[in-house]
């Protein structure tokens, strides 16, 4: 088996995600491989479909969730020694960005945690279940505690 040169890390930020990042940083150490990191803003809807914005005044909240996550991928990156130049910072869909992110960069594991959900995505979870399925790299899908 060859051994893995470039590792992509998915960050959520949250608690149990530190538990996934101790896990990529020890496999990038083994296989003394580059590790990135990944973090991934969803649209904020404040539109609503029958009544129109939702928030009444002008504001750009997509604009102060991406500073705001900047900040923190930038600290978290930090932690495990990650480069700015392998930090990625996405707004959309989890799971497409992750992967063309991947495919982008010739990342040859992308490590993801996982929650537990319903159907087929219970095993996985819908993000890590989405990646799973269109990556064209081996995906490993860290178990979270507690959910």
């Amino acid at each position: 088996m060859d051994t893995y040169q470039h590792i992509l890390l998915a960050a959520d930020f949250s608690e149990h995600g530190r538990l996934v990042a101790q896990k990529a940083a020890s496999l990038a150490k083994l296989h003394q491989a580059r590790l990135s990191i990944i973090h991934i803003v969803d649209n904020l809807t404040i539109i609503d479909s029958t009544y129109g914005p939702v928030i009444p005044f002008e504001t750009d909240l997509n604009e102060q969730l991406i500073q705001a996550s900047q900040q923190r991928l930038k600290s978290f990156s930090e932690t495990l020694s990650i480069p700015e130049e392998r930090q990625f910072l996405e707004m959309g869909n989890a799971k497409l960005e992750i992967v063309a992110t991947a495919e982008e960069n010739q990342v040859d594991l992308i490590i993801v945690g996982s929650h537990g959900r319903h159907g087929f995505s219970a095993l996985l979870g819908s993000t890590a279940s989405g990646i799973l399925n269109h990556a064209q790299c081996d995906v490993l899908a860290v178990r979270l505690k507690g959910d």
